[in-house]
């Protein structure tokens, strides 16, 4: 589990074919200083098992179901990632529930500098707008944020120029495609929901065929 808090910015230095999965090595300083094999760490949001390491670098397997969901396609030799270590029990939760479960890709449609702050819009795909709430938590390539605005299937966030600085969302324009996650807290409450009107409508059907007279 995670905090979209990002901790620092790696370069990916290697990327290697192993059938459908991709070996990616990821250049790296802070992370490195207690990061051991079988650790999980976060790349641009996704959940990933170190499987070896240097002083200066660690690498992670990407499996074609990951490829699949996520950007991880799109890496090349110097590519910059949002990086986070798995939280600690103890640890202040300071942003928000990030499991590295991405559950699409969305697309950058317009960034526009104002006010003080960076507004991105990001389109999604219709089937998660359940997800989406204004003043919801989101992450966008492992980065915990707010959701500051909702327009069907688009919403805008409003970032700081601190995180700007510490993250790779500096680098997005028009068109890049990020990683999304959306709040679990959100997809437990839908889960909820529907068992609770599931079993409504079983009790519903079980009562009227009880009732119903004898023939």
């Amino acid at each position: 589990m995670f905090t979209g808090l990002i901790e620092e910015i790696g370069v990916i230095s290697s990327i290697q074919s192993q059938g459908k999965n991709l070996r990616i090595t990821v250049q790296a300083q802070k992370v490195m200083d207690d990061l051991k094999i079988d650790d999980s760490v976060s790349i641009n949001g996704v959940c990933q098992t170190v499987v070896s390491r240097t002083k200066t670098a660690f690498d992670v397997v990407a499996v074609e179901e990951t490829l699949l969901k996520t950007t991880f396609k799109s890496f090349s030799f110097g590519y910059k990632v949002n990086l986070e270590r798995a939280m600690r029990v103890g640890d202040r939760l300071g942003g928000h529930i990030v499991q590295g479960h991405v559950d699409c890709v969305g697309e950058v449609s317009s960034i526009e500098p104002k006010d003080g702050s960076t507004q991105i819009w990001v389109e999604f795909p219709t089937s998660f707008s359940q997800y989406v709430v204004p003043i919801g938590s989101i992450g966008i390539n492992g980065v915990s944020l707010t959701v500051a605005r909702v327009d069907n299937n688009r919403f805008m966030v409003a970032i700081t120029p601190h995180t700007l600085q510490v993250t790779t969302l500096n680098l997005l324009k028009a068109g890049s495609k990020v990683n999304l996650e959306f709040d679990i807290l959100g997809k437990y409450i839908e889960k909820m929901l529907f068992s609770h009107n599931h079993k409504n409508t079983e009790d519903s059907i079980l009562k009227s065929w009880i009732s119903q007279p004898d023939l």
